[in-house]
């Protein structure tokens, strides 16, 4: 299951974000691409972070789809796949714009690591 690797990996970026402080909930945008499926990524979080500072935490994560520019006719179109030729034209020469990547997005914490600002 590869969602485990991806899951380790998105794992060290929420321990860094967080420095020390617990987890709740963290977000991240997966490109189509990827084929990632939400609720396997989010089990494989679960278990990857056992016993670390995001034990218990949820991962959110939102697909994006892949977004194509064709250098023929200048159509920007979006998709949940990679295509090989234009809608509008029928052009080969289309340019990745998005889709194909992971960005964690968020981190959210616990209530009791929340910092408390001094009241005035």
């Amino acid at each position: 299951m590869r969602e485990l690797g991806i899951a380790g990996a998105v794992l060290r970026a929420v321990e860094r974000r967080a420095a020390g402080r617990r987890v709740r909930r963290a977000r991240v945008r997966a490109g189509a691409l990827l084929r990632i499926s939400g609720p396997a990524l989010n089990q494989a979080f679960i278990a990857v972070s056992d016993g670390t500072v995001a034990d218990g935490a949820h991962l959110d994560v939102v697909v994006e789809p892949v977004r194509l520019g064709c250098r023929s006719c200048g159509r920007v179109v979006t998709s949940d796949r990679i295509l090989a030729t234009c809608s509008g034209c029928g052009s080969t020469r289309l340019d990745l714009h998005s889709g194909d990547g992971l960005v964690l997005e968020s981190v959210e914490f616990t209530e009791s690591e929340r910092r408390h600002e001094p009241s005035a």
